[in-house]
């Protein structure tokens, strides 16, 4: 993989250790907090602009939330979604379902692929009852 050879910084390093060591993602304002709480304190824009270079090198990726936050993960972690665009809440999805897709002949000579997205939006089981 081409992110493999980039050379990152030493605050990109410690932004991806944290989200490696993370069960779950993590937004910019928990990626901060955590920072700090391990005695790497860094500014919350510094976070920000940290996160845009990782993603631009194809080490993490990103998703958004109804509510507008931006949720990280590291690309390794191939996790889709469901998610209520009434309360917000959030499901994984078993497996992937992009995985088994074959990406067209043309983009494997003209772009280089750093990661993928899948979410599903709809209403959960409660707002759905709720507005019946």
């Amino acid at each position: 993989m081409m992110a493999a050879k980039i050379k990152i910084s030493k605050r990109q390093e410690q932004i991806l250790e944290i989200l490696k060591n993370c069960d779950d993602e993590l937004s910019g304002q928990e990626l901060h907090r955590e920072l700090i709480i391990g005695e790497k304190e860094m500014g919350l824009t510094t976070v920000y602009r940290n996160l845009q270079v990782l993603m631009k090198t194809g080490l993490i990726r990103s998703r958004h939330l109804p509510t507008g936050e931006v949720l990280y993960t590291p690309v390794e972690r191939d996790i889709h979604h469901l998610t209520c665009v009434q309360c917000g809440e959030t499901s994984k999805i078993d497996g992937c379902p992009v995985k088994d897709i074959h990406e067209p002949k043309q983009v494997n000579k003209k772009f280089q692929l750093l990661f993928h997205t899948l979410e599903f939006f709809g209403l959960c089981q409660n707002c759905y009852q709720k507005n019946a």
